[in-house]
């Protein structure tokens, strides 16, 4: 919403989110794997820097790097799920536009550590519902995702302050939310063609804000500083 609120200022801006299916839940079973890591997207920093200390200290640390039929299964499986997508998007000069698998493995019961980067920061809360990634050092964030696994179920579950992630964060994101606001956006925008119907000859004139505008107005600003100045 902020991106394309800047990027396409004089066009309708709508917010519906992505959904999040109910076969991404909580199963409530053993969990064999200690830290489940995605190579794609994933930071230099976390593949060569992070995952070969937890792996000489975890039992088992998973790193997928091609397609698994069950990821769904996996996420029940794990306790701590990794994503730093930072970089990746950093290298690209592009943004995350919403980071599906953060929430996924929390709405699977992972305890999540996470670049809150871009469009992550709408949902992700560390101390909350997640950890920050990255915090100083390696061996800082490996101490902590090591507590999380050696304390496992973690106390902090039953701490008022961390409701169950499906109750705080994913209800908006499930299909009986979605659905009311699919129907009222929908209506909003038959209400725009409507009125583009009805006044054909209109044409907008609302100004862009293209690059040569912000100079325009930066000037405008300068000049208005300099004239304030010696009058």
């Amino acid at each position: 919403m902020s991106y394309w609120g800047e990027k396409a200022l004089n066009t309708l801006i709508y917010y519906l989110p992505n959904e999040i299916s109910p076969a991404f839940e909580n199963r409530h079973l053993p969990r064999d794997i200690d830290v489940l890591v995605q190579a794609r997207k994933s930071s230099e920093y976390l593949l060569q820097q992070l995952v070969p200390v937890l792996q000489s200290q975890c039992n088992n640390v998973v790193v997928l790097d091609s397609y698994v039929e069950d990821l769904i299964g996996l996420f029940n499986r794990a306790k701590v799920y990794l994503y730093d997508s930072a970089e990746y998007w950093g290298r690209y000069r592009l943004t995350e536009g919403f980071g599906l698998p953060p929430m996924e493995a929390l709405a699977c019961g992972c305890e999540v550590f996470s670049s809150v980067n871009h469009a992550l920061a709408d949902y992700l809360d560390p101390g909350f519902n997640c950890h920050k990634i990255s915090g100083y050092s390696t061996g800082y964030d490996a101490q902590r995702i090591i507590q999380c696994i050696n304390h496992w179920p973690l106390e902090n579950r039953q701490n008022e302050t961390k409701k169950p992630a499906d109750k705080i964060i994913l209800t908006p994101y499930r299909t009986e939310q979605l659905v009311p606001r699919l129907r009222t956006i929908l209506q909003e925008i038959n209400t725009f063609f409507d009125y583009r119907a009805s006044h054909p000859t209109e044409a907008s004139d609302i100004p862009q804000l293209t690059r040569r505008r912000i100079a325009y107005l930066t000037m405008k600003r300068i000049a208005n500083k300099v004239k304030d100045r010696f009058l």
